[in-house]
């Protein structure tokens, strides 16, 4: 460390020696060994988070707390509320020994020396920035709470996804409310978790990031919690920022990731009217060590819950700052996500000859991708509120997501007797051969593994539908030839319909 700082170019700015110096990871200053942990908020983020810190780092007590008993309940069973590959596992090897799940909020903030803030933050649905901006209600609920409990000082770790500069809100609220003698230090931590793979990445991320400020105690209050993550990841894979620079990547990460599907979502509209095949294209550019091959699969759109709350954040972000022309920019990658889903059902009403009135529709897959029962901004909910208002029949079958999910995804807001409506329409299998059994045409929506040729019985779904049989790929999982030797019409995203002159007849 002392080697790489004496390189540092004496004619080099004091922000460039910063930069240089703190973008090496921990800085070997006095700071305090973090013995109790203590996290708000046990969902997508809180809960897989925190139970790989405390397994990785036996010697600390790690409590994460929810005011939802039901989701705490779940969490000690043996059902826990969030599936995701390799999290059971996790949990059962630390829960009752230093992880804890509660709903005593006031006690675990009293005990712990740093705590994870991971409440929602979704976008607001009315007043100013409606549809764009955060919500940081619980943001600020949770900060007001930890300033009025806390009975000693304090390391407040911002781990939910918030517009830049949040923190300087949450340590002016925690200052103006805190007891007489006790400090917080507040730090940025984002997540880069992708659902599906988030152990994984827990276990061995690209980079953890903590953003503090650039005072003594600041630096000091990052030492601390670069020794958790130390615990398991390599120093030099911990990066230590400015807040301000922190706050700002866990956007500009997402929205980079989204404009590469978007991107190539863009070009397989293209393809589909040239002849082209998509899945060609991505694959000679991701050849190229400039572009790379990841996230450029076409696809009927992305959902999940950060990719469109975070590229809005950056549009509210870029329109406060009066930055017309960025904001346009950001919106547009959004806005292509939109029309992909459009533009995919608008090919399935063409196919089946215009109408889809009373006609079996099957979805299948209703979690945003593979591997997870998260269902926030999923394509599908767009797609099956399309399919309802052109008056088809919708069956809905997904290995991991609840019925009960299902229902309040498509339910309207606030009307009444919309769900009573919306079973006239739609039904729930248990099955995907339950969900294809009498149908007009099969969709798949999420990359389901179950879904692909290798797994699912093709023939015995072509036998039980419809004829002519039409299967929609949403997500170049397919085998096309083979399908089509069976006798179905198949459509994929980024390939021409049928040949090229009649795919230029469908747009």
């Amino acid at each position: 460390m002392e080697e790489v700082l004496k390189n540092v170019k004496s004619s080099a700015s004091g922000v460039a020696a910063q930069r240089s110096s703190r973008s090496l990871g921990a800085i070997d200053i006095p700071h305090k060994k973090v013995e109790k942990i203590c996290c708000l908020g046990a969902g997508y983020v809180g809960g897989p988070t925190c139970a790989v810190i405390a397994a990785r780092n036996p010697h600390v007590q790690v409590t994460i707390v929810d005011l939802n008993a039901l989701r705490i309940a779940a969490w000690n069973s043996d059902d826990l509320p969030i599936y995701e590959p390799g999290l059971d596992e996790v949990v059962k090897s630390c829960r009752g020994r230093n992880l804890f799940f509660s709903t005593d909020v006031d006690k675990a903030i009293i005990e712990a020396d740093l705590i994870f803030v991971s409440v929602n933050t979704p976008t607001k649905t009315q007043g100013m920035g409606a549809g764009f901006a955060a919500d940081l209600g619980y943001v600020e609920s949770a900060t007001r709470h930890i300033a009025k409990v806390a009975q000693g000082d304090k390391i407040v770790v911002e781990k939910s996804t918030v517009p830049c500069r949040t923190a300087q809100s949450m340590r002016f609220i925690l200052e103006a409310n805190a007891r007489p003698g006790i400090h917080f230090d507040i730090l940025s931590n984002p997540e880069f978790l992708a659902e599906g793979t988030a152990i994984a990445d827990l276990m061995n991320p690209d980079r953890v990031l903590i953003g503090s400020l650039n005072t003594e105690a600041g630096r000091s209050a990052a030492a601390s919690l670069v020794d958790i993550y130390a615990g398991w990841i390599k120093r030099e894979q911990i990066i230590t920022t400015n807040l301000w620079s922190s706050e700002l990547t866990k956007l500009a990460a997402n929205a980079m990731l989204a404009q590469r599907i978007s991107s190539i979502n863009a070009l397989s509209a293209i393809c589909e009217a040239t002849g082209a095949d998509v899945d060609e294209v991505s694959y000679a550019c991701g050849l190229d060590t400039r572009i790379g091959p990841k996230f450029l699969k076409a696809s009927v759109g992305f959902g999940g819950s950060c990719f469109q709350k975070d590229i809005l954040n950056l549009v509210y972000l870029s329109e406060s700052l009066h930055l017309p022309e960025v904001a346009a920019y950001w919106k547009q990658v959004v806005e292509m996500n939109e029309y992909q889903k459009k533009r995919f059902v608008n090919r399935i009403i063409s196919c089946l000859f215009n109408t889809l009135t009373g006609k079996k529709i099957a979805i299948l897959g209703f979690a945003f991708k593979k591997d997870t029962g998260d269902t926030r901004e999923s394509p599908a909910i767009t797609l099956c509120k399309y399919l309802r208002a052109e008056r088809a029949n919708v069956a809905i079958y997904d290995p991991k997501v609840a019925e009960s999910q299902i229902w309040m995804d498509l339910t309207e807001p606030g009307i009444t007797d919309d769900l009573a409506k919306l079973q006239k329409q739609i039904s729930i299998a248990d099955s995907a051969y339950a969900a294809c059994k009498g149908a007009d045409a099969v969709v798949v929506c999420t990359e389901w593994d179950e879904f692909r040729n290798t797994r699912l019985d093709y023939r015995k779904v072509y036998e039980m539908m419809n004829k002519p049989a039409f299967i929609f790929d949403g997500r170049l999982i397919l085998d096309q030839k083979e399908l089509e030797s069976i006798g179905f019409h198949v459509e994929m995203i980024g390939r021409p319909r049928g040949n090229f002159e009649t795919s230029m007849q469908w747009e």
